[in-house]
Parts: structure tokens; sequence; C-alpha cells
């Protein structure tokens, strides 16, 4: 059943629907930085000189980690770290581009099939899983494997993908080392985690702004170092609260989405969300207050969020956090599970069949 708006997303509240724990996954993130930090280090990677950067291959949760980490690094990065979500590698890829091959389960055929082709290449290769026919097949061709926790589901790993990829950029020569930053961004999170958790406060930021959103169909928009975060949230709200949702970055939807909030309130309820950060550019901050001011008569809420921490990689985590928790309690107000992925099974199974 669901809850209403104003009734409390405590602890109990929440494990009712919670079926499989995803509460305590979430609130583990500051504990998965500093465990990936030790599983990239139990595969005793070798550095290894990659002039070409690094692609890191993978699909949903998985592919976020090479987004955020680009995020992360922004122009400390000396070579290109790219995401591929798809069957293939960029046109543009070399024998002397690292492929970090991202699956959480080792058997997303995406995944698989990038693995494929950048051995064909004789491009060297990482892989990042739990397990599946990628670890397998990575330890037969003498490929490094980097662990994974298990019991989560992939888009709960995030930690541990973005971890991966920032220190395998670093291995390659294509970014700095930034350990000492993880670690204290998992300092920084445990702190959020009880401002923002089921402990914290009624009115604290996470749960005001579910409540807020709960009933209508939230639009994301990122800007600069937001941009990948803006696409997390949506991902999180799809899969959690069960709910369509949509992401756009700055200045771009300026240039077009701008003018389609005119007819927003004549189809349905349209929340918007702006996440905000201290390093966007100028310009930007002043567009993004120009825009929630124009689009407010159409919008059932606007919400402008600013990311919180000083080092980037604190920053990002602390939008990973929230949205996270914010899909969480959406799905507690909408009385659902978080966890099940009902469709993506289904689309998986009929392609398993051929």
């Amino acid at each position: 059943m669901a809850l209403s708006s104003s009734e409390s997303l405590d602890r109990r509240g929440i494990e009712a629907l919670d079926a499989s724990d995803q509460l305590t996954d979430i609130l583990a993130i500051p504990e998965h930085l500093r465990d990936a930090l030790w599983k990239v280090e139990s595969a005793q990677i070798e550095p290894q000189d990659c002039p070409g950067g690094v692609v890191v291959a993978g699909m949903g949760g998985s592919a976020v980690g090479g987004a955020l980490a680009r995020a992360i690094l922004g122009d400390t990065a000396s070579r290109p770290l790219i995401a591929a979500r798809g069957y293939g590698l960029p046109s543009w890829t070399t024998p002397d581009t690292m492929v970090l091959c991202s699956s959480y389960s080792g058997n997303t055929e995406e995944t698989l099939a990038c693995y494929e082709a950048a051995g064909a290449l004789g491009a060297p290769r990482i892989a990042v899983t739990t397990g599946g026919q990628l670890a397998k097949q990575a330890r037969a061709d003498g490929v490094p494997v980097i662990p994974v926790a298990g019991g989560l589901q992939p888009r709960a790993g995030v930690a541990y993908m973005t971890v991966a990829a920032l220190q395998v950029a670093a291995l390659c020569g294509a970014a700095p080392r930034v350990t000492s930053e993880i670690d204290v961004a998992a300092e920084h999170l445990e702190a959020l985690v009880m401002e923002w958790g089921p402990e914290g406060a009624e009115d604290s930021l996470a749960k005001s702004l579910a409540r807020s959103l709960h009933g209508s169909v939230p639009v994301l928009a990122g800007a600069g170092l937001t941009v990948p975060l803006a696409y997390r949230w949506k991902t999180q709200i799809n899969e959690n609260a069960k709910i369509p949702a949509f992401a756009h970055e700055l200045p771009e939807l300026d240039h077009n989405e701008l003018v389609g909030w005119a007819g927003a309130s004549e189809l349905g309820r349209f929340a918007a969300v702006f996440l905000d950060d201290a390093d966007t550019h100028p310009r930007v901050k002043r567009r993004i207050e120009l825009t929630e001011h124009l689009i407010s008569g159409q919008a059932t809420s606007t919400h402008v969020i600013a990311s919180r921490g000083q080092t980037t990689v604190e920053r990002v985590f602390s939008l990973v956090l929230l949205g996270d928790l914010v899909s969480l309690y959406l799905a507690v107000l909408r009385g659902v599970d978080p966890t099940p992925v009902d469709a993506i099974e289904s689309l998986k199974a009929e392609l398993a069949r051929g």
C-alpha cells in the first residue's frame, strides 16, 4: 500500500517494503569506497602506459562508474576516459587504448562483445566483475580481474565501478591517483548518511525531496560535473521507484527542452530538479535560475540541489548518495519494493531465446 507523502520514512516503514534490504547497500556506500580501493590493490595490476586512454565498456549500473570517474577527474585527466555503452568499442580505439570491461554479473552480453572486440584489436584489457563468463574468460586469457563484492544489485555497485575506473586511469597514465581523495570522501559520506538516512530528520533534504517528487515525473538537469549525476538519478528513479524519469543537460536544454515545458501541465505532473555544483560555470548558474523561473508555472515543483563537499570525489558521491536515497524513498512512498526489475529480466530472457 502506498504511503501518503506526509507519513514517516523511518526504517520500519522502509523495511516493510524493501524485501532485499537495498537500503543497507545504499547506506554502505562509504564502506564500498574503501573496500573498492582494497579490491583494486588486491588485483595487483602492473602499471601500463596507454597513450590511447581508457574505454570503460559496460551497461546500466556497471557503466556509470566510467562516466562518474570522468566527471571526477575533469581537467586533471591527460588522456581520454570514455564510457562505451553498447556491443562495440569506439571507432578510434587503438591497440594502445586500455579497455576496462565492467559487468557486475559478468554475463552482460554487450560487455562480453566489447571484451572480444578489444582482444581482436590487440588492446590491453582489465575486467571488473563479481564473476560470470567475463571473469572466466579473463582468467583464461591472463587478463587481470578486479573483484567486486557480491550480493548487491548491479546498480548498488556504483562505488566499486567508479573506483575501479579511477584507479585504472591512474595505472594507465591517463590521470593522477585520487586514492586519498576517495578515503576522505568515504568519511564525508558517513556524515551525510546520518543526515539523509532513515535515522535522519523527517524534514531532511532526501526525505523532503522525495515527498515533493512523489506523484510526479521527475525531469533532471545537470551541467558539467553533474551531467552524469543527473543521468544516475534518472536511472535510479526508473529502477527503484518504477516510474518514468528523464535527464538532460545545461546549457543545451535551454535551446530545446525549455520550450517543451509550455505544454507540461496539460499532459501530466512533471517536476524539475537541477543538480548544481560549486564549479558550475557562472553563466550556467544564471541559466539554472532563469530556467527554473520560466518553467515554474508548468512544473508541479522545482528544485535546485547543490553537491556537498570540497573535492570532486566528495561532491560527486554526495549526489550519488542523495539520489539513491531519494529514489528509494520514492519507492516506499509508492508502496513498491525497490529491488525487482522484472521488465529487464523479461527482456533478457527473451533475448536469450535468440
